[in-house]
C-alpha cells in the first residue's frame, strides 16, 4: 500500500493548489454561467464532476460546489434535495473519472498505468452523469425543503482567477500522464501530479503562497493516507484468508458468472467501509489476483461498484455532504437511494461494456 499512498499524498498537492487559488471554485461558476438557470440541475451536476475529475476529492468537490449550487437553486426555486443530489451524482461520475486516490489505489492493485484506468470509465460516468440529471431533476421539484436565504450565509467571496489559469494545472497533469499511452513516455503520477498544483499556483499568481497551499492540499489526504495503511491490514489480511475461494465457491454454487466478482467485491467492501477510496482498495487488494484478465476490465467494475454504497452514514462523506447544505441526517438518509442509483447506472454500464458486449 505505501507506493500508493505516496502517490496518494501528491495528490494532495493538486488539489490543494485548486482550492486555494480558488481555481475549482472558478470552474465551477464558469460552467453554471455558461449553462445558465434554466439547466441549473445540469450545470450543478457537469461542474461537479469536472470539479472532481480534475482532482479535487469527492466530498471536497461537493464543499465547493455548495455555495455556487445554493445560490442558483434558491434563485430557480429547487429543493435542497434535488441539488445535493445533483452535486453528489455528478461527482460520483467524476470520481470514476479521475486522478484521485480511489483510482489510484485500483491502478496500483492491477498495475495498470492511471489514465488507463480514468479513461476506461468515461462512458459508465456519462451514464451516471445523466441518471443523475433526471432524478436530480425530479426531487429539485419537491418543496418540502426549500432553500432559503438563511443557507446562502458565509459564503467565500475570494478573488478568483481567470478561467484558462484555472483549468492549466489539471490539463498538465493529464498531458503528462497521457504521454505513455500516446508516445511510450512514462511520468509516474508522483512527479504529474505535484507538477499540476505548482502550474496551478504559479499561473494564478500565488507563487508566493506555494508553501501554505501544499501544506494545506496535504493536510486534506494525511487522513486518507492513515486510512489506506490501516485499510491495506485489512486487505491483506482477507487475501490470506480463505475469502476469495469461498466467494469464488459461491458464484460458482449460485451459477453466477465469475466476472460478477469484480463489481459486486467493489460494491460489498464500498458499503462495509462507507469509502470509495477504502472499498474500492480493499476490493482490488483482495481480489486482483482472481481477476487479472482482463485487468483494465476489473479494475473498472471494482472502481464503478465502489461508488454504489459508499455514502452510507457511517462514513464521512455522508455528513460531509449533508453538512454544506446544512441538511439534517433524517433527510440526507433519503437521499442514499438515489445515491445507490446513481453508481449502480455506472456499474452496470461497465459490466455491460467490458464484459456481456466484449
Amino acid at each position: 500500500m505505501m507506493s500508493s499512498v505516496l502517490r496518494i499524498l501528491t495528490s494532495g498537492i493538486l488539489a490543494g493548489a485548486l482550492i486555494k487559488t480558488g481555481s475549482a471554485q472558478k470552474i465551477a461558476e464558469a460552467i453554471v454561467d455558461k449553462l445558465g438557470q434554466k439547466r441549473a440541475i445540469m450545470a450543478i451536476s457537469i461542474a461537479t464532476m469536472i470539479i472532481c475529475a480534475v482532482g479535487v476529492f469527492i466530498d471536497i468537490s461537493v464543499i465547493t460546489v455548495a455555495p455556487i449550487a445554493l445560490a442558483i437553486g434558491e434563485k430557480a426555486g429547487l429543493s435542497k434535495s434535488g441539488v445535493l443530489l445533483a452535486m453528489i451524482g455528478g461527482g460520483k461520475a467524476g470520481n470514476i473519472v479521475s486522478p484521485n486516490p480511489n483510482t489510484i489505489a485500483v491502478s496500483e492493485a492491477f498495475e495498470q498505468p492511471l489514465t488507463s484506468v480514468m479513461m476506461r470509465n468515461i462512458i459508465p460516468a456519462l451514464f451516471a452523469l445523466v441518471i443523475t440529471i433526471i432524478l436530480a431533476n425530479m426531487l429539485s421539484k419537491k418543496n418540502d425543503d426549500p432553500i432559503t436565504a438563511a443557507d446562502l450565509e458565509g459564503s467565500d467571496k475570494q478573488q478568483l482567477p481567470g478561467f484558462l489559469p484555472a483549468i492549466l494545472g489539471p490539463v498538465v497533469v493529464i498531458a503528462l500522464l497521457a504521454l505513455r499511452p500516446i508516445c511510450g513516455v512514462s511520468i509516474d503520477p508522483l512527479i504529474a501530479l505535484p507538477v499540476g498544483g505548482i502550474v496551478s499556483v504559479l499561473v494564478t499568481g500565488n507563487a508566493k503562497n506555494l508553501v501554505a497551499y501544499t501544506e494545506y492540499g496535504l493536510s486534506k489526504v494525511i487522513g486518507v493516507s492513515i486510512l489506506l495503511i490501516g485499510t491495506g491490514t485489512i486487505a491483506g489480511i482477507i487475501k490470506a484468508s480463505a475469502l476469495q475461494s469461498d466467494v469464488t465457491n459461491l458464484l460458482a454454487a449460485m451459477h453466477m458468472p465469475a466476472f460478477i466478482l469484480a463489481p459486486l467485491s467493489g460494491i460489498l467492501m464500498a458499503a462495509a467501509t462507507a469509502s470509495t477510496t477504502a472499498g474500492a482498495t480493499v476490493a482490488a487488494q483482495t481480489f486482483s489476483p482472481a481477476l487479472l484478465s482482463p485487468a483494465l476490465a476489473a479494475a473498472a467494475m471494482i472502481h464503478a461498484g465502489a461508488t454504489v454504497l459508499d455514502s452510507l452514514p457511517h462514513g464521512s462523506f455522508f455528513h460531509a455532504t449533508g453538512g454544506s447544505v446544512g441538511m439534517g441526517i433524517s433527510k440526507r438518509m433519503k437521499l442514499i437511494p438515489f445515491e445507490a442509483l446513481v453508481g449502480l447506472t455506472s456499474t452496470i454500464v461497465a459490466v455491460v461494456i467490458y464484459v456481456i458486449a466484449g
